[in-house]
């Protein structure tokens, strides 16, 4: 499986529309198609921006003072390529619409615990 940063490399930024009619056939419901594509992209933004930390990390320097900013230009680059990748709404899309996602449905009986009202 390729990388968030190999998949999102190809792509544009930009927002495109999307047919609301093929993205509700995939589930059967469109709120449910938006919900596991808002799942994906929640998990993919995460991810990304725990690695980022990661890298960055690599460059924290503990200075007794806050003027002492040093700027490295390695950290700067690699801010600037995260900066660039594609919103992780539009890569869990774009993940959705190309059938790469395997989701499921819990289909389950309601029982009087689940109508109770509090």
């Amino acid at each position: 499986m390729p990388s968030i940063k190999d998949k999102a490399q190809g792509m544009t930024s930009h927002v495109t529309a999307q047919d609301v009619k093929g993205l509700s056939e995939k589930t059967g419901n469109i709120y449910q198609s938006i919900c596991v594509m808002a799942k994906r992209a929640r998990l993919l933004s995460t991810d990304l921006k725990r690695e980022l930390n990661a890298k960055l990390e690599e460059f924290a320097v503990t200075a007794d003072s806050i003027e002492e900013v040093t700027e490295n230009k390695e950290q700067i680059e690699i801010s600037k390529f995260y900066e660039r990748l594609p919103n992780p709404a539009l890569i869990a899309t774009n993940d959705f619409v190309d059938d790469e996602l395997l989701y499921r449905h819990q289909n389950r009986e309601l029982d009087e615990a689940d109508l109770e009202l509090e």
